[in-house]
């Protein structure tokens, strides 16, 4: 890690070399990237070459005062990168049967939702649809926009689990990791009572009253407070 540093501040100073430098020794975590976005009707050389641009604007961008490892902030940078090239070259290539689950999927949400009054498990999605939890997470990740993984699948005793934490949970280790990553530089840009909450709420799995006693607030204060700062994540999620 201080290898990298050293090398980071190296190119702060304008070392071309060091970039170079950089890009050569980082280039298996835009591999790592680019494995998320296979087998969508694109080359994967083109997919590489637009991830390493990912890769050199998170060199020249790399910023020292959010205290993370080079990976944490490369990896969200690098991914950006691909899906804005997927986005402005038009709809995703999608097999055809990978949109019809996706509008069974779509369906089956709609009907169990109105029929249950809440909103549904990923669980109980598969069983309607007779798809596995995997294929459900393909269909919605190809037909869906990206901020639906922010989408309210389960609610209970006031606490909220959104699809991408269901997602990440059967997600390949790797894909794992890089949900993770993009989390941890969300987080980092949060002021430290923004933190605080959603550490509390999402990683230690306290309820919204378990929060408002720790921190002094009421729980109307942290309900709304943790919509806000929800919000302002998925903002930050689309310039990343």
């Amino acid at each position: 890690m201080e290898h990298t540093m050293e090398l980071l501040l190296r190119v702060k100073n304008g070392d071309k070399e060091a970039g170079e430098l950089l890009v050569q020794e980082n280039l298996g975590l835009v591999g790592s990237v680019v494995k998320r976005f296979e087998n969508r009707g694109y080359d994967r050389d083109d997919l590489f070459q637009i991830g390493a641009i990912g890769l050199m604007k998170a060199i020249e961008k790399f910023d020292f005062s959010y205290e993370v490892r080079f990976s944490t902030y490369a990896v969200p940078l690098v991914t950006g990168e691909i899906r804005r090239f997927l986005r402005d070259d038009g709809m995703m290539k999608v097999s055809r049967s990978i949109k019809e689950s996706g509008w069974r999927v779509k369906k089956s949400r709609e009907k169990l939702e109105q029929k249950l009054g809440r909103s549904v498990t990923m669980q109980e999605l598969a069983d309607d649809t007779g798809l596995s939890k995997e294929e459900i997470a393909l269909a919605i990740d190809a037909t869906e926009e990206v901020t639906s993984i922010y989408q309210t699948i389960y609610q209970s005793d006031g606490s909220e689990l959104y699809l991408v934490d269901k997602v990440a949970d059967d997600a390949p280790e790797e894909e794992e990791l890089l949900n993770r990553l993009t989390v941890q530089q969300l987080i980092g840009m949060l002021d430290p009572k923004e933190q605080q909450i959603i550490r509390l709420r999402y990683f230690e799995g306290k309820t919204q009253c378990n929060v408002a006693d720790t921190m002094g607030m009421t729980q109307v204060q942290v309900s709304r407070m943790e919509k806000k700062i929800l919000q302002k994540m998925r903002a930050m999620c689309g310039k990343i």
